[in-house]
């Protein structure tokens, strides 16, 4: 099977119901486990789909939280876009209002630590923004079907 014929069936899976229900519990369980394992250089979502390792404080706690996720690198602009999709879940993910509240975080990218700011995008930005999402990973327009909230989208650039 070619790379790109299991990158269509990955798409497909990825946009059903069942994913969205399955996915939120085992996807970031597994990253976590190999991130760790490989001292900060893979994830194995990202053999699909590129992947930081987000850590802000909680919104509410203060705490530092850690989060796997997927991400779309804009190498034109040095950043990385994330995509508050939830696998098309009903809420907002915790780590939108994360970053809304201490909008000041690190990531984790390709093992190298990375000081960032997030920005939400909102208006002509986010639109283009999410053209681009869309097709970077198309599933992502199935996701925002079944949910009534805008997916929130940030822009983590370089502190």
């Amino acid at each position: 099977m070619s790379p790109s014929t299991g990158r269509r069936i990955v798409q497909k899976v990825s946009s059903t119901r069942t994913f969205a229900k399955i996915a939120p519990h085992l996807i970031p369980a597994l990253d976590k486990a190999v991130h760790r394992l490989s001292r900060g250089k893979t994830l194995l979502s990202a053999q699909m789909l590129p992947g930081v390792v987000l850590t802000a404080k909680g919104a509410r706690s203060g705490q530092a939280r850690t989060t796997p996720l997927a991400c779309m690198p804009e190498p034109d602009r040095g950043t990385w876009l994330l995509v508050g999709s939830n696998f098309g879940r009903p809420g907002h993910p915790a780590w939108t209002a994360n970053l809304l509240a201490h909008p000041d975080a690190e990531i984790s990218w390709k093992g190298e630590t990375i000081a960032v700011r997030a920005e939400r995008l909102t208006g002509e930005e986010r639109a283009a923004a999410w053209t681009a999402a869309l097709a970077f990973w198309p599933p992502y327009a199935s996701y925002q079907a079944r949910i009534e909230r805008e997916i929130r989208l940030f822009r983590l650039t370089r502190r």
